[in-house]
């Protein structure tokens, strides 16, 4: 050991022993919140191209490898799956100078990370208040996290109503999506919207334009908007309408497509108000 800090993830198969060796005898344990008291990693890395290019004629590329064998039981007489050489790419700044500047940044886990990596049968077995990482709890992170965004910028939106998925409790947000080109981040997303508006838990709102905006608007029920970059789009006033309907879908229900089934639902578009402006010019859309 050099004795050297530095700031670094650490693999949680490296965590407990690190523990177990330095602050906790327990190991990785929850705190009283139920929670790790560490932040998570999600590996999502941001590097400076000089210092990676410098580091890559340095190293040729090379990481350190390790094995992380999963194994069947606590006797550890067979594996769970293969075991193969690995090499992290957090492992990078290990092989950066001292000098060199590594810092990390912590958001909630609502903005920042939804896996969809189990399958419905698997994640129907996750005990209740633990994250499913399916294919249902993936896509009702997106609705939630839009709509805690639109609410940090100001508009109204309904608290969600609790649903039931495939064997999964998960909160139903209103459904709120926008193509990146719309806002990609939150400074974009507030010059966007003006007034005061709001939008109901069972309203659903799909914005496929990049100069839409926002004004006064009362949503209740379903709106689409698709524009192309060319067109000024106001939208606003009181918009009711019967909307899209979420219906429960079985995943062995062989008779609807897979990618319908893992979710657990299907949309039933009834009605809803769509505004469709293929030339450049500007718009109003109102009911």
């Amino acid at each position: 050991m050099s004795g050297r800090i530095m700031v670094i993830n650490v693999e949680y198969n490296q965590l407990d022993p690190l523990l177990r060796a330095t602050i906790n005898a327990e190991g990785d344990v929850n705190a009283e919140t139920g929670f790790s008291p560490f932040p998570g990693n999600i590996n999502q890395l941001i590097l400076e191209l000089g210092a990676y290019i410098e580091e890559l004629n340095k190293t040729g590329g090379g990481i350190k490898e390790f094995v992380n064998p999963k194994y069947k039981d606590a006797s550890k007489t067979s594996f769970k799956s293969s075991t193969r050489l690995e090499c992290m790419m957090q492992d990078y700044p290990k092989t950066l100078p001292a000098t060199a500047r590594v810092g990390f940044t912590v958001m909630d886990a609502w903005l920042a990370y939804a896996p969809v990596k189990n399958n419905p049968e698997d994640a129907a077995k996750v005990p209740e208040g633990n994250p499913y990482h399916s294919a249902t709890s993936g896509e009702m992170a997106i609705y939630r996290a839009h709509s805690l965004i639109l609410r940090k910028a100001g508009v109204q939106v309904d608290d969600p109503e609790k649903g039931v998925f495939n064997g999964q409790k998960v909160e139903v947000w209103p459904r709120i999506t926008w193509r990146p080109k719309w806002a990609l981040t939150f400074s974009e997303v507030k010059g966007k919207i003006s007034g005061s508006c709001s939008i109901s838990q069972k309203s659903t709102m799909v914005i496929k334009g990049l100069n839409v905006f926002l004004e006064d608007l009362s949503l209740d029920g379903a709106l689409v908007v698709n524009s192309t970059d060319d067109a000024e789009v106001k939208v606003g006033g009181s918009i009711q309408n019967k909307g899209w309907i979420l219906e429960n879908v079985d995943y062995k229900d062989t008779s609807e497509p897979e990618e319908v089934r893992i979710r657990g639902f299907k949309i039933n578009k009834i009605e809803q108000l769509e505004g469709n402006y293929g030339e450049p010019g500007k718009y109003s859309l109102k009911a």
